[in-house]
């Protein structure tokens, strides 16, 4: 009785051991040879094999021609728009292959014989191979580059029974000699590098130094605070600052992240939209800033209230408000915040927090001067810390500058011009054509106009665009010019490459992974600063709207000093709704919050920048004409929407041209403008600045 009670009591133990003894034959032997990558191997119930499985993709196998004829198919899968395709050649050898728009043709073969493929990471498959010995070798292929790289080994527990595929990697089943059958999830997983203190030194040096500058500003203007010092740094901003804050204001974080990542995914045609936007940048700076810079404006907006009515430009500037609130401000805080966090550990929370509540600080305090200066010394640290990286990615490439250009040659990877008539492609005439557009409504942007408008001149104005078409192109050669020396490093070491992450973390993988410490602290802050550069503008400019089209235009006694307190008000309110945004982001589906907020931007506030085009270059144009030309803005790009016609970076183009064409017609049938035209058209110059005593 004894001993049963006794054997009875030891059953819990017995069932421990039998578990410890299952975790050992299930984890095998795991060997990992890269240390760029986390390979792990946790062993899984069946229950829990059933549920980690990743549901076969219901791929239809396109025929089986050219390069790939006589094949034998024995796996295939989607990735980057292109069917793949394990087969077997009739010697018995493994073939790649890849199927897209021009048909299939062959790969770089497999390194070794692979028993299962699945989708990785944006641009990667995973692959397993089971070698006669009982051991697998877990491989990665990069579908960009072209390329195989081993990642690890690990010995099977016994005899393998079956694979199956998983999001992350493979389920590897097996039977020991004691018949014990096993499932072990062999996977591959994100590796974060933690900062280093000297990193978050130089971060926070810089975070330190941008608050001093509005600090500054905040004492030397507390005491005369008004409206032009405010909203248009005393309208007296050298033309050279004006022009780096232009470049600093359209290159955000995210410009910063995708730039390098675009080129090194496919090409530098994108960079012909620079080229060709430098001669659209002639026209701008000669004929439409001095138009504008003339009328002494605040808003941009006010323009259309002068040229056509009240009604446009409150409709107009709320829009403009709105968009930036809801949209650009929280997307250029979180897509930096989340690609960071992907590759360094920074919490994307707090990440939003400190370039938020930092630049919230310094655009309330200073206002415009602080905007200007501080965003001149963000181009310096996010153009140093480029020019570094691209320095350091070539010393790091073997065969150096020479190779990489011989690579990128051979590769097509410096293909820049497109002259193909297909516009669903970055063709020169696609480009050509949304540049003209560009152009022709180039005001409508209170943003980048703020800029031109602080200057001391008409003609320092237009030498602030010039400043900024000339920074541009050897600014963006810099970040295309990163994207390609990545591909040709990634080429060559194809195992430092994470297959779980994004193309568009290529560029934040290589500042956490392989810049030494103290350099990457320079490339982070240097992200840190296109975001807040951006930032800083959208929140000066809504603050300034709200001060000047609305509290101005409405209030029964405007003062220079409540609309500067209330400017400051907006600034804080407006870059804590910004914040919350981009919080609130993390939740969501960030391409479904991308889509929406290109979309709305054509779908909403489109059809207005085209005003601008009617009211400067024609005369006949009347406010009657332009709101039923906006009118039919929105229904075609609503059409355009819900038919899935186009792609939304094209809503607004379509919205631009149906308001300066439908908006003229329709004004054939309403008297002409009976108000006076001057200085209002590019037919009606003022030669000298009017002076406004309210807006």
């Amino acid at each position: 009785m004894a001993a049963a009670v006794m054997l009875g009591n030891m059953t819990p133990v017995f069932r421990r051991a039998r578990t410890l003894l299952f975790v050992i034959l299930a984890c095998g032997c795991l060997t990992q040879v890269n240390a760029q990558v986390a390979l792990s191997s946790t062993p899984v119930s069946v229950e829990e094999a059933k549920n980690i499985a990743a549901v076969p993709a219901d791929v239809t196998l396109p025929e089986l021609t050219g390069d790939a004829a006589g094949l034998t198919p024995r796996g295939q899968l989607f990735r980057n728009d292109s069917m793949w395709v394990l087969a077997d050649a009739p010697g018995g050898a493994q073939v790649w292959l890849r199927h897209n728009q021009d048909g299939w043709r062959r790969a770089a073969n497999p390194p070794a014989p692979l028993t299962a493929v699945q989708p990785g990471g944006q641009a990667h498959v995973l692959a397993l191979g089971v070698d006669g010995s009982g051991l697998a070798t877990f491989y990665t292929y990069h579908t960009i580059t072209d390329t195989w790289a081993k990642i690890g080994t690990f010995a099977i527990p016994g005899t393998l029974q079956a694979v199956q595929p998983t999001p992350t990697g493979f389920i590897i089943t097996a039977r020991s000699a004691q018949g014990i059958e096993t499932n072990t999830h062999l996977y591959v997983g994100l590796n974060k590098r933690l900062l280093k203190p000297v990193d978050w030194a130089i971060i926070i040096f810089y975070l330190g130094f941008t608050a001093a500058i509005g600090y500054y500003y905040y004492r030397q203007d507390k005491v005369n605070k008004n409206t032009g010092d405010f909203f248009l740094g005393g309208r007296n901003i050298p033309w050279w600052a004006a022009g780096v804050s232009l470049y600093a204001t359209g290159t955000s974080a995210i410009s910063y992240i995708a730039t390098p990542a675009k080129s090194f995914a496919t090409n530098w045609l994108y960079l012909a939209n620079n080229v060709v936007g430098m001669i659209g940048t002639i026209f701008v700076a000669i004929w439409i800033v001095p138009l504008i810079r003339r009328l002494s404006l605040m808003s941009v907006y006010h323009y259309l209230e002068m040229r056509f009515h009240p009604h446009i430009r409150v409709l107009a500037s709320a829009l403009a408000i709105v968009l930036q609130l809801g949209g650009r401000m929280s997307i250029v805080l979180f897509l930096p915040s989340l690609a960071m966090s992907a590759v360094t550990g920074i919490n994307v929370t707090n990440a939003v927090l400190i370039m938020g509540v930092v630049t919230i600080i310094y655009t309330a305090m200073g206002g415009m001067k602080a905007v200007i200066w501080t965003d001149f010394i963000q181009v310096v640290v996010m153009l140093g810390g480029a020019f570094v990286a691209f320095g350091y990615i070539v010393t790091h490439v073997d065969g150096g500058l020479g190779e990489m250009f011989r690579i990128a040659v051979a590769d097509e990877k410096l293909r820049t011009f497109d002259w193909d008539f297909n516009l669903t492609q970055a063709t020169v005439w696609g480009f050509l054509m949304l540049n003209i557009l560009g152009v022709l409504v180039y005001p409508q942007d209170q943003v980048m106009m703020q800029r031109v408008l602080s200057t001391k001149s008409d003609k320092e104005a237009g030498w602030s665009v010039w400043t900024l078409a000339a920074i541009v192109i050897p600014g963006n050669l810099t970040f295309f010019g990163i994207g390609t020396a990545l591909y040709v490093y990634y080429k060559q070491h194809p195992s430092h490459l994470n297959p779980m992450l994004s193309v568009d973390s290529t560029f934040p993988q290589f500042i956490a992974a392989e810049l030494p410490a103290g350099l990457t602290g320079l490339i982070i802050a240097g992200i840190f600063a296109a975001s807040m550069s951006t930032l800083s503008a959208c929140i000066n400019s809504v603050a300034t709207l709200v001060s000047v089209d609305f509290y101005e235009r409405y209030a029964k006694h405007p003062t220079q000093k409540k609309s500067v307190v209330l400017a400051e008000i907006v600034t804080v309110v407006g870059g804590c709704i910004g914040i919350g945004t981009a919080l609130l982001l993390a939740k969501a589906d960030i391409q479904s919050a991308l889509d929406t907020s290109f979309a709305l931007g054509g779908l909403l506030g489109g059809g207005f920048a085209g005003c601008y085009a009617l009211g400067m270059f024609t005369k006949r144009a009347n406010w009657q004409g332009a709101m039923i030309g906006v009118g039919f803005s929105l229904v075609l790009t609503l059409t355009a929407w819900s038919y899935n016609a186009v792609h939304p970076f094209f809503y607004i183009f379509i919205a631009n041209l149906t308001t300066i064409v439908v908006g003229f017609l329709a004004s054939l049938f309403f008297p002409a403008p009976s108000q006076s035209l001057l200085g209002l058209t590019i037919y009606t110059p003022r030669q000298t600045p009017v002076v406004l005593t309210a807006n």
